[in-house]
């Protein structure tokens, strides 16, 4: 297995994805709920969100074929993205607990999607498939999909916990770091991007 690129593939979700942000918003959503349902609802967001992720793993390079889209394009687009979740997870803003009574089931809307597996999300696995060529690579992506999404179920499974260990400073320290290193991490992108169309014009 690619150590390497599963190192890279873990950082980069788990920072898009935050399990310990996630917690506050969970805690929010299904403040109502009975712990029964609470723990059938971090299940459901899981599955969810590893369907949609598998999803476009699986078949993104044909929508990308049929659209015309190149890899270059998507970089760019995928980079956008994730600068403003940074700046979302920077700033402090989100929609999630604004918006819990809207929906019916929040573990598909907006749990599942898009808080876990939202542009951010997608558009990296897409980039991070697009890359790989070899059966290492593809496991080395796959290990550390499964691996990030296990340790947003274990952080919405216990989410009380994480938040009492934490506490809210806590939280909030760990949102921020996950901000600023998404933000690298959504330049970087652009400037490959750049690089690569740069390198196709000459």
């Amino acid at each position: 297995m690619d150590l390497q690129l599963f190192a890279s593939v873990l950082v980069t979700l788990f920072v898009i994805m935050d399990p310990p942000g996630t917690v506050p918003i969970f805690m929010s959503l299904t403040a109502q709920m009975t712990a029964k349902d609470r723990n059938r609802s971090a299940l459901q967001a899981l599955l969810v969100a590893a369907g949609v992720i598998i999803l476009f793993a699986l078949f993104g390079q044909s929508i990308l074929n049929y659209m015309h889209i190149s890899l270059a394009a998507l970089q760019g687009a995928g980079g956008l993205l994730l600068i403003l979740i940074a700046l979302q997870l920077l700033t402090g803003s989100t929609s999630g607990e604004e918006n819990a009574a809207k929906y019916k089931n929040v573990a598909f809307v907006p749990l599942g999607t898009p808080l876990m597996a939202g542009p951010g999300a997608i558009v990296a696995v897409m980039v991070f498939v697009q890359q790989s060529s070899a059966t290492a690579q593809y496991l080395a992506v796959g290990l550390g999909i499964a691996v990030t999404l296990f340790s947003l179920y274990l952080a919405m499974r216990f989410a009380g916990l994480v938040q009492r260990v934490l506490g809210e400073n806590g939280v909030e320290l760990v949102t921020r770091i996950a901000g600023l290193l998404l933000s690298a991490i959504a330049v970087q992108m652009i400037a490959d991007a750049v690089h690569a169309f740069m390198t196709s014009w000459a």
